[in-house]
């Protein structure tokens, strides 16, 4: 039997581990909004505000564009649950700001798309881990590209990696954490 705070882990490999970068040097990766031990805050929880958490990373030369994907591989399935896609983000943007709208299209940055959730929204959908199922791990993978995807917001995930297999100069990633709050007595 697992550890109540070590949850079985999805059978599937994360995005970021099935794509190669062509520089290897990776991207410095924040979480502006994760505690100094790595934790969510509440208000980004499913379970609370789902705000969408700010992001901040470094600047790659020759990066068109950027791509986010943040999964959870902790979650009680076969694949990791994806709570957020995120792409062409224009290469001058290093940031994305808290509490961004669900929408699939963003009007601030200008003409970023956000894919569906695993929930079936667009944009965040916050960690929501099973009560009692321990600590999930939430993995922020950003992709530099050299060019915009140019897919829509309905683009499953599958295709979406599939188009970072071609397009990827650097990646970089984050982990946070969250673990389901305690039922109130």
């Amino acid at each position: 039997m697992a550890h109540p705070t070590a949850p079985e882990h999805s059978g599937e490999s994360i995005t970021i581990q099935k794509i190669r970068a062509r520089d290897q040097r990776g991207i410095a990766v924040t979480l502006p909004g994760a505690t100094p031990e790595g934790r969510f805050e509440d208000r980004h929880s499913a379970y609370h505000d789902n705000l969408s958490p700010a992001v901040e990373w470094e600047d790659v030369p020759g990066a068109q564009y950027y791509a986010l994907i943040v999964e959870d591989p902790d979650a009680p399935r076969e694949k990791p649950f994806v709570h957020w896609m995120v792409w062409d983000i224009p290469g001058g943007i290093n940031q994305l700001p808290e509490g961004l709208p669900n929408n699939s299209t963003l009007v601030s940055p200008q003409s970023v798309i956000q894919g569906r959730n695993d929930r079936g929204g667009y944009g965040w959908f916050g960690p929501l881990p099973p009560r009692g199922h321990g600590v999930h791990r939430y993995y922020f993978q950003l992709f530099a590209l050299d060019a915009a995807l140019e897919m829509g917001p309905d683009t499953p995930l599958v295709d979406l990696v599939n188009a970072l297999k071609a397009h990827t100069i650097a990646d970089g990633e984050a982990m946070a954490t969250y673990e389901a709050p305690e039922l109130a007595s």
